[in-house]
């Protein structure tokens, strides 16, 4: 084939010519101008209009020709967050996670509707109870029988075995009601050990109120409170399915 003829099937590139534009002119001018123009008859002057840099009068910072095989690259360790995190969110439908937790064996006492009357019989009652990753926190309400009281929780992990007991703590006094005596609230909490959560384990407690040499208990009828690790499903977060975003 003739020599002028190209070796390859890309088109011919043409060199790119900077030019430095003209500046534009000054505010005054270009008002003058647009007055002159806004009096000619059929004139429809408009107010939104596009500037380059180079029309500004200023210089173009790079020009860049791509060729076959020049396109821009994402970097690699940028491509593999995107890949796990994408991989992530698509198995995240099959996927079911879950943790071990102290779940109650019994309804909340301050729930029922004969609290009252148990503690006005007992002089001392269990209000609630809550399971956290670090053990049990509760509240406890004693009547006021005395300024000098005690209150303190006994608990065991091995169906009394052996036993714990822990001090509880005044935390406020509840106004009298309905003519029944005042009542003292307390909170206690029950450190229990993360290699305990094994599924089954029972931790039982009751409450305990020495006030006026007399010793009061509170353990749920004769049965204890008792509660037991069961397994709780847990649904990912949706900003943990977005989380891909972060990586960008």
């Amino acid at each position: 084939p003739p020599s002028s003829t190209p070796s390859s099937c890309d088109p011919a590139l043409r060199p790119i010519i900077r030019r430095r534009a003209r500046s534009l002119p000054t505010s005054p001018e270009r008002k003058k101008r647009a007055a002159v123009q806004c009096q000619e008859p059929g004139c429809q002057s408009r107010m939104n209009r596009v500037r380059f840099a180079d029309a500004l009068g200023l210089e173009l910072t790079e020009v860049k020709v791509f060729q076959t095989g020049e396109d821009p690259t994402i970097p690699l360790h940028v491509l593999s967050r995107l890949s796990i995190n994408s991989d992530l969110w698509y198995s995240s439908l099959n996927l079911e996670f879950t943790m071990q937790c102290l779940v109650p064996d019994f309804q909340q006492p301050a729930d029922c509707p004969d609290f009252s009357s148990r503690l006005q019989e007992q002089r001392v009652c269990l209000e609630r109870v809550t399971s956290s990753d670090l053990g049990l926190s509760g509240t406890i309400q004693v009547l006021n029988v005395a300024f000098e009281k005690q209150v303190s929780v006994r608990y065991t992990f091995n169906e009394w075995e052996s036993l714990h007991e822990v001090c509880a703590h005044w935390h406020q006094s509840l106004p009298e009601k309905n003519r029944q005596d005042q009542v003292d609230v307390f909170t206690f909490f029950l450190p229990v050990p993360p290699f305990l959560l094994q599924l089954s384990t029972l931790v039982q407690f009751a409450a305990r109120y020495q006030v006026n040499g007399q010793e009061y208990w509170d353990n749920n009828r004769g049965k204890n409170y008792t509660l037991t690790c069961r397994t709780h499903p847990l649904k990912l977060p949706r900003e943990c399915e977005e989380s891909w975003i972060h990586f960008i």
